[in-house]
């Protein structure tokens, strides 16, 4: 097995930040089904602002089309709303899949709307 990215949601706003929140990543609906990452899959989080990368779980936002990302829990102390992220899910494929895998790669606008 070769674990190559899956999907990416790439140069996302941070609408939000929530510390006393249980943890997690939350991701406008829209966005997850674009992307293919699905509710409580495990995802990477790059800020692009400061450095900081951490390993959290997607969770569905409420609102389709808010372009809600919200970042929850302890992760919160390594954003700041208005910080720019790169969201990457990764998968295992056998090597003769991964010779033919293309990621699903989202590029989002100021307000998280698909370009």
């Amino acid at each position: 097995m070769i674990t190559l990215l899956k999907s990416k949601i790439h140069r996302a706003t941070v609408t939000g930040c929530d510390l006393n929140y249980e943890g997690s990543i939350t991701i406008d609906p829209v966005l997850l089904a674009t992307s293919g990452i699905l509710p409580y899959e495990q995802v990477d989080v790059l800020n692009i602002n400061n450095g900081s990368r951490f390993t959290t779980y997607a969770i569905e936002g409420e609102n389709p089309g808010s372009g809600e990302i919200n970042v929850n829990g302890a992760a919160a102390r390594l954003v700041q709303k208005g910080d720019l992220v790169i969201i990457c899910a990764f998968a295992g494929f056998l090597s003769e899949e991964a010779k033919n895998h293309k990621p699903t790669i989202i590029l989002v606008n100021e307000n998280n709307v698909g370009k």
